[in-house]
């Protein structure tokens, strides 16, 4: 009995650290969608239709942006010194092939999930690193929002490489802002979703799932 009560004691201890180094961001449920803040970008002639689903790995967040754009925010504090890294499972459904991305008139991206750090009074004054789903760029390709030099384009994945299929991401938040804005940033104070086609008015149909923040 001695012996099954530690082997449980070990299980648990392993779970329970492996647990306080994930932070989970989202749940995508009807409760949640309904709470988060929904931001139209200005001059856009439609919001993003924004649905909830499930499959076999659990909820996830439905996207179709025609000739839309509209994000969902939700304040929360990461802290970047414990969980540094952001791991995103997402899918692109119909891409935006063709299209210039770094340039306004081409601005768009299928799915993107901006993390934010507040550095001044006034929403304008944060920065952001804004992770895409690229649909013509390749993965690694990085530039400033034409904008906004305070908002950064990342590209963590490309239609190139995966389209149509479930793919899981990661990348180095602490490391990337000190890398795009030269910033030593200990906490984060929120994160947005979006897929947006305003500036191509194309269409556009992504999945997100299971975004979340880990130790490594």
């Amino acid at each position: 009995m001695s012996f099954l009560i530690k082997i449980f004691v070990i299980w648990f201890t392993i779970i329970f650290s492996s647990l306080a180094n994930e932070v989970k961001v989202f749940d995508f449920t009807e409760i949640e969608l309904s709470k988060l803040k929904v931001k139209k970008v200005r001059g856009a002639k439609n919001n993003t239709l924004y649905t909830v689903g499930s499959n076999k790995n659990g909820s996830f967040l439905k996207a179709i942006a025609n000739n839309a754009a509209s994000g969902l925010g939700k304040e929360i504090k990461i802290d970047l010194n414990k969980t540094p890294f952001i791991n995103i499972t997402w899918k692109i459904e119909k891409d935006l092939s063709g299209i210039k991305e770094n340039t306004k008139k081409g601005h768009d991206f299928a799915a993107r999930v901006f993390v934010i750090k507040k550095t001044g009074a006034t929403p304008l004054s944060n920065r952001a690193i804004n992770y895409v789903f690229s649909s013509n760029n390749e993965i690694g390709f990085n530039s400033p929002s034409p904008y906004t030099k305070k908002s950064i384009d990342n590209v963590l994945a490309s239609t190139k490489n995966n389209l149509d299929e479930w793919i899981t991401v990661k990348a180095n938040v602490k490391d990337d802002f000190k890398k795009f804005h030269g910033l030593d940033v200990n906490e984060l104070d929120g994160l947005a979703i979006m897929s947006d086609t305003d500036n191509s008015k194309m269409e556009a149909v992504a999945y997100y799932q299971n975004i979340y923040f880990s130790a490594e």
